[in-house]
């Protein structure tokens, strides 16, 4: 019994510690693995694997190793940031494999990119034709990124001579599960008052609100927990005077 006790401790302190390496290493580990990300990840992994269920090593000693790492990879991490030739050692760069519509053959071999590999990237980015290819790069995250030539790029409002939209605003969460989110209240200047006025209009409380977002046309959009209105939209503070409610997508 006791085994399976230092088991669960060990399994629990090693995945705390790999919360707090991720905050402390930051969202950079999680969504941009590059050279210097993918060596930290595969290490602290075998590392808070060895806490979890290897008992012939002293758990202090894991969690120092930890710390150790952790420490080096942050370090290597603030000296990337500072100084671009490290950060090219380091993180690598990027690697062009098509350049004005043509293949560049040495490239892909240096990286050991096959020719396979680069026609199914292209096909995740909707190009089935290497003819509509302007540029390709592989970044050093793996990915690659594709410039069209400009026969095949989307039309956008500017080649059509059209106005620019109005500026959307950044929708504003204000009730996340039967809670006021009260710093975005503050930070963003609505009204408690206006909040709740509107909820009052609906015969609701702050409790009945599963989500409520003040979205990027200014209006506000409403989920209960009791999915029975029809009309989930409250379009009073739109600006046009209107004090009804209509249908919302």
């Amino acid at each position: 019994m006791g085994e399976y006790v230092q088991i669960i401790l060990r399994t629990s302190a090693a995945f705390a510690a790999l919360l707090v390496i991720a905050r402390i290493l930051g969202k950079q580990l999680l969504s941009n693995m590059t050279f210097h990300d993918f060596a930290t990840g595969i290490t602290l992994g075998a590392i808070a694997a060895n806490l979890a269920f290897n008992p012939k090593i002293g758990s202090s000693d894991l969690l120092l190793s930890l710390a150790v790492f952790t420490a080096i990879s942050y370090a290597i991490t603030v000296v990337a940031i500072r100084s671009r030739k490290a950060r090219k050692w380091i993180t690598g760069s990027p690697t062009v494999l098509i350049e004005n519509g043509k293949m560049m053959e040495g490239n892909m071999k240096k990286v050991h990119y096959s020719l396979d590999s680069l026609i199914q990237s292209l096909r995740e980015k909707d190009v089935f034709d290497l003819e509509e290819v302007d540029y390709a790069v592989l970044e050093n995250n793996g990915k690659l990124s594709v410039m069209k030539k400009p026969a095949y790029r989307p039309v956008t409002r500017n080649d059509l001579h059209l106005a620019a939209p109005p500026a959307s605003r950044f929708p504003i969460e204000l009730i996340m599960d039967g809670r006021l989110i009260e710093r975005n209240l503050a930070d963003y200047g609505v009204s408690r008052t206006w909040l709740l006025s509107r909820l009052e209009k609906r015969g609701k409380r702050v409790e009945d609100v599963f989500y409520a977002v003040k979205s990027t046309d200014g209006k506000l959009r409403l989920d209960f927990y009791e999915d029975r209105l029809e009309e989930p939209v409250d379009q009073e503070q739109n600006g046009a005077g209107q004090g009804g409610i209509t249908n919302g997508g």
